[in-house]
């Protein structure tokens, strides 16, 4: 089944601390994204890992489930112009459980001087 990309959201997984990244998805998880998707290259692929564990086992525990992951290779050219291959990972994550109930404003309050 195919996400529909109206309803998908991507993180892109980079040299921040992990845990900027898991306030990331689940504040996507939580806003109504029906798929995040938590994508790497090289390196980053087991801070990948450890963002959708994060986020499975700590925060949203037992309302996300994992989508089919893709792996691959991809041939990049680098900064001394020669090819290297580099692996990828893309890890969906949907949503389960019930979203959050809406934060309501706070009811108004009469402060008018008393007589």
């Amino acid at each position: 089944m195919t996400p529909d990309p109206a309803t998908e959201a991507l993180v892109y997984i980079g040299p921040k601390p992990t845990m900027t990244y898991v306030f990331q998805v689940v504040t996507q998880l939580n806003s109504g994204a029906g798929t995040v998707v938590v994508k790497a290259r090289g390196n980053a692929i087991g801070k990948a890992v450890d963002v959708v564990e994060v986020v499975r086992r700590r925060f949203l525990e037992g309302q996300v489930a994992l989508g089919a992951i893709a792996i691959e290779t991809e041939r990049l050219t680098n900064r001394d112009g020669r090819e290297a291959n580099v692996s990828s990972i893309a890890i969906p994550l949907n949503r389960t459980g019930p979203l959050p109930p809406a934060p309501t404003a706070p009811a108004p309050t009469d402060s008018g001087g008393a007589p």
